[in-house]
């Protein structure tokens, strides 16, 4: 078996155009309940109790700044609420009635958007992909914990 070529091109551009492309799918889909995908994400990510900006950014792969600044409409529309933490310097993010109602009405919605993605790409290639960007995710992310302990 020959082995395989070397990649050529930057994949970081074909994964933004990737993303880009699922992003304006499912954002509109997602916009007869008047949410994006991220404010989507977010709420559902909320659902099962409140985070600290820190543990939220985390999760979301996120810094904390440009999660900051995505929970900004969903905090002025009332989906959630960012309270003090335990100290000083921590917040707290919730979701609200609202934001669970919100998520609610998007969910039928986000389904169909999944299924179209499913039908179009195949059971097979959904789940090779996501298989690949979980390891590449996981490989990167300890990638990253050695250079941070490398500098420290």
């Amino acid at each position: 078996m020959p082995p395989n070529p070397a990649p050529t091109g930057c994949t970081c551009f074909r994964l933004r155009k990737l993303t880009r492309r699922m992003t304006q799918h499912y954002d509109t889909r997602l916009a007869p309940a008047g949410l994006r995908l991220t404010q989507y994400s977010l709420l559902a990510n909320l659902r099962a109790g409140p985070l600290t900006m820190s543990a939220l950014a985390d999760r979301m792969e996120m810094d904390r700044t440009t999660l900051t600044r995505k929970l900004k409409p969903l905090t002025d529309a009332g989906f959630v609420e960012v309270l003090p933490g335990e100290d000083a310097r921590s917040r707290v993010v919730s979701v609200t009635a609202r934001g669970r109602d919100a998520w609610t009405a998007a969910r039928e919605l986000w389904r169909q958007a999944q299924d179209e993605v499913n039908r179009a790409l195949g059971a097979e290639q959904i789940a090779a992909l996501h298989a690949t960007l979980d390891e590449s995710l996981a490989r990167l992310k300890a990638r990253a914990g050695d250079a941070r302990s490398k500098s420290a």
